[in-house]
């Protein structure tokens, strides 16, 4: 997952280098400062190896800069440590390159369109008369015509 911020550098800290089983490895921290609302937040971004470091050398503290990061998080020794790894540091307002996109969605009209009716509409149906014959009571009902 790829995050990004922008904001101004605050402070560059010094460079760290070491060697381990895979080899030699430098590092650079510095503060972003970006706003939060209404405040401002700081945050401490990881440039990490050689290309990365000299890509940070770049910028100077007060730059505004567009920062993509990765966040990563390790355990030791029942402790839990989380990198913000920097990837891509950009001046801020630069637009990144983007993906290629399918072209968007843009409906058209069919391509046959049916011509208004040449008929009129049907004649309303006759209503019916205002007087109906009442319905019979069981006083006019024939006798005890029940077959059992």
């Amino acid at each position: 997952m790829a995050l990004e911020l922008e904001g101004t550098i605050r402070q560059k800290l010094g460079e760290q280098s070491g060697s381990s089983a895979r080899g030699a490895w430098v590092k650079q921290e510095f503060l972003l400062e970006y706003p939060d609302g209404n405040y401002t937040a700081q945050v401490c971004l990881t440039a990490f190896g050689q290309d990365k470091v000299q890509e940070l050398q770049k910028y100077q503290v007060g730059d505004r800069v567009k920062v993509s990061f990765n966040l990563r998080s390790r355990e030791f020794n029942g402790r839990w440590y989380t990198d913000i790894s920097v990837w891509r540091i950009a001046p801020a307002g630069a637009v990144a390159p983007a993906a290629p996109q399918a072209p968007a969605y843009q409906p058209q009209a069919p391509a046959y369109q049916p011509a208004a009716p040449a008929y009129q509409s049907a004649p309303a149906a006759p209503q019916a008369p205002a007087y109906e014959a009442p319905a019979p009571s069981i006083d006019d009902m024939p006798g005890d015509d029940l077959p059992f």
